[in-house]
């Protein structure tokens, strides 16, 4: 008997914890793992690379269609390492408008599609159980408190580059306005598929998390002869 590899989505608001679920769940599957929203960052850095206007829908979704995008062992754009130089407060801002575009959505949810193709897979994103792999075999979505997100923000290495870590209201501020940026765009906005299995994370430390996915996804395996 051998187990299908299973295409696995995990939704959720900035801070939410999809990241560290994500990739240790696909590590702990030896599946490949895609983080949609560094694809998404890394078109805007491209764009605000070849001084493209971010609200110049066309031009954007012409440097998404040409962009080389690798994102195995860090974030890489035509080229360029860009892995830590996407995770700014200013790319936050420079993704979500990208994001709004229908036509960067439909270029990159292709994309994301393909990467898929054949299961084994754990993407993590905002849309993904509920758009760009409606038919999943495991939908997440984890959610969190405001301030528990803001806090791991406000913490993350990552996510902190011009920020003081003591600016916590900040911080919030911040993950609102993408929020509300996400969750009100007219094409795939931020929002938990009705199949979904909602998690919220708040105080549950990372291994539990982990361990929840990784018992919803043991139920979802289909055997075969």
């Amino acid at each position: 008997m051998t187990s299908r590899r299973l295409i696995i989505a995990i939704d959720g608001p900035s801070g939410a914890g999809k990241g560290t679920v994500a990739r240790t769940i696909a590590s702990r599957l030896n599946y490949r793992h895609i983080d949609t929203g560094a694809m998404y960052r890394a078109v805007a850095w491209l764009a605000l690379h070849d001084g493209v206007d971010l609200q110049d829908e066309a031009r954007v979704a012409s440097v998404a269609r040409s962009a080389a995008l690798e994102l195995e062992d860090g974030v890489r754009a035509n080229g360029h390492e860009v892995s830590s130089l996407i995770r700014t407060p200013e790319m936050d801002k420079a993704a979500a408008a990208v994001a709004r575009h229908p036509s960067v959505r439909a270029v990159l949810v292709e994309r994301q599609r393909a990467y898929g193709r054949g299961g084994g897979i754990v993407m993590e994103g905002r849309d993904i159980g509920s758009v760009v792999f409606p038919d999943a075999d495991v939908k997440i979505y984890l959610d969190a408190t405001p301030s528990e997100r803001a806090r791991r923000r406000a913490g993350d290495p990552a996510h902190s580059t011009g920020r003081e870590a003591k600016a916590l209201d900040q911080v919030q501020g911040e993950l609102a306005a993408r929020d509300t940026s996400d969750s009100t765009r007219a094409v795939s906005p931020l929002t938990q598929a009705p199949d979904a299995i909602y998690l919220d994370t708040t105080g549950v430390p990372v291994d539990d998390v982990v361990t929840r996915v990784l018992e919803i996804v043991g139920k979802s395996v289909p055997q075969t002869k």
